[in-house]
């Protein structure tokens, strides 16, 4: 903070302890009697805001529909995409489990099931 000039207990005790003016070393404004002579002005009353003249503007104001939030579905992604994340043609997607095509994990015909997984999930494989 000594670039701001900001009055800081470590420069006062350094200042005391050196017998140094700790005035010296901080800016007017973070002074004590700058920040009274600023408090010390009468602040006015603000008119009631029922009284107010307010101007019918000159322009309508319309709002930009495009800067709105879209709540509703799955959220869009904001990440950069770059040449990593493009698939080259003809690659076919792999199952994260087998690495074969044709299905993906949670359909895959290697997967090892848990006692007390859900039997709605290994029906669907039996199904198959």
């Amino acid at each position: 903070m000594a670039t701001l000039r900001y009055s800081c207990v470590h420069v006062h005790a350094t200042c005391v302890r050196a017998n140094l003016n700790v005035e010296q070393f901080i800016d007017e404004i973070y002074m004590l009697q700058h920040t009274l002579r600023i408090w010390g002005n009468e602040f006015l009353v603000m008119p009631d805001v029922s009284n107010w003249e307010v101007s019918s503007p000159t322009f309508e104001m319309v709002p930009d529909r495009s800067l709105r939030r879209h709540p509703k579905g799955r959220p869009q992604s904001t990440r950069i995409r770059n040449d990593m994340d493009v698939r080259e043609t003809g690659e076919p997607k792999l199952c994260t489990m087998c690495r074969t095509s044709r299905h993906n994990r949670s359909r895959c015909p290697h997967r090892v099931y848990v006692s007390g997984q859900s039997s709605r999930n290994a029906g669907l494989q039996d199904d198959e």
